[in-house]
């Protein structure tokens, strides 16, 4: 468990880094707004493409080599960056297409392994903790990328972080299983059989049921937001608000304090409300729409500031609340269908990854039209109610799946 832990936080200071780094890349290579949107958009291209067959394989040949192979590929090629960089633009979207790749089967590979480790009284929480890597992840790369940036060049950013998969690929090769250590309890498991049952995917079924489509537009509606605060926040408050990059780590770094913080709360509030007998319905729609709702008001807020210290208050507030979705939709895979969460949670993380292309190039885009970030804020907060809207009405907590 903690290794998937520490496999999803290397995942996103992978992929968060270049959102810092694009600041000095950037003023180094004369690119626009909209070619830096086009950068960090790449990336999930080849994210998207490998969603569902991650989950695919994971249930073939298990989560362990899928998610430790994956990590090995995606390392790979944030060590390539620089290079990629300085041979030409081109080459630099190829390698963020590759890296995305190796990324995109990290997610169903774990949900496959969680689904057959946790008992089911202990998946909000589980589920919760892994998901809480990515605002810990993003921190440390806001945080660490401006000094190694500035102490070392940016170059050492992609060597230094790369580096850490390999590392972690020793630990988990030796270590990890795809099945608990022992059986006792596997009749909590709910359908965590070993694999052989995920080798005939009822994708029929899957398609037919409204709750996983309430799933795969929560997540779209979700990462709208989060891909979109992800890869511009660091560019937002130093062209925005004034922010040099030595100090923008400061401005940055509280809202995923919040998150972090925040996301494995709501796991536990989560595990007690079911436990008190609210039923999981309930409780992950209550959930969902304080993670909705609340980030939705932040950013339209946040569109109408101009001060620095007002915008990392609104930052801290919307992703904070915004973390109750880990514990709300964000684990919704794992109640209606144990067995195949990893391939609900890939086809979802597949449509999730559009925002990823489209929204952040389309940020560029706008921003470089209007010169500033507030129409941007205001669409992903009409995004949010509408994906709220969405799980509210179609979402449940039952299991419909086998």
């Amino acid at each position: 468990m903690l290794l998937c832990f520490f496999s999803t936080f290397i995942c996103y200071i992978d992929r968060v880094n270049i959102s810092v780094a694009i600041i000095p890349m950037a003023e180094q290579f004369g690119w626009s707004s909209t070619e830096r949107g086009l950068v960090l958009s790449s990336f999930f291209v080849g994210y998207l493409v490998t969603q569902v067959l991650g989950g695919w394989l994971a249930g073939r040949l298990g989560g362990k080599a899928v998610l430790g192979f994956g990590v090995l590929w995606w390392s790979l090629f944030t060590l390539l960056t620089p290079l990629s960089a300085f041979t030409s633009f081109p080459v630099l979207i190829a390698a963020r297409i590759f890296m995305g790749l190796g990324e995109g089967v990290a997610f169903p590979a774990t949900y496959n392994l969680l689904g057959r480790w946790v008992p089911l009284r202990e998946r909000s929480r589980a589920a919760a903790f892994n998901l809480s890597a990515i605002p810990l992840g993003t921190l440390f790369a806001v945080t660490a990328t401006p000094f190694i940036a500035i102490w070392f060049g940016w170059p050492m950013v992609f060597y230094s972080f790369g580096a850490l998969g390999f590392i972690w690929f020793a630990f988990w090769w030796y270590y990890a299983g795809d099945r608990p250590v022992t059986d006792s309890g596997a009749d909590t498991l709910a359908g965590a059989d070993g694999g052989a049952a995920d080798r005939s995917v009822p994708w029929r079924q899957i398609f037919s049921k409204a709750p996983v489509w309430a799933i795969i537009v929560g997540h779209f509606c979700n990462n709208w937001g989060l891909y979109v605060l992800l890869s511009w926040l660091p560019s937002y408050f130093a062209s925005q608000l004034g922010v040099n990059l030595r100090s923008v780590w400061i401005f940055i770094a509280p809202p995923w304090i919040a998150s972090f913080l925040v996301s494995n709360v709501a796991g536990w509030i989560a595990d007690r409300m079911i436990a008190s007998g609210r039923s999981v319905t309930f409780t992950r729609k209550f959930l969902q729409t304080i993670g909705f709702l609340g980030p939705a008001v932040a950013l339209g807020l946040l569109a109408g500031t101009t001060d620095a210290v007002t915008a990392v208050v609104l930052l801290s507030i919307g992703l904070g609340l915004a973390s109750f979705t880990f514990a709300g939709a964000g684990c919704n895979h794992l109640d209606i269908s144990p067995r195949h969460a990893g391939i609900i949670f890939g086809i979802s993380n597949t449509a999730a990854t559009v925002p990823g292309v489209v929204g952040v190039a389309l940020t560029g885009f706008m921003v470089d039209q209007t010169g500033t970030y507030a129409s941007a804020f205001y669409l992903t907060a009409a995004i949010l109610v509408f994906g709220w809207l969405t799980f509210l009405v179609f979402g449940t907590g039952k299991q419909i799946l086998d």
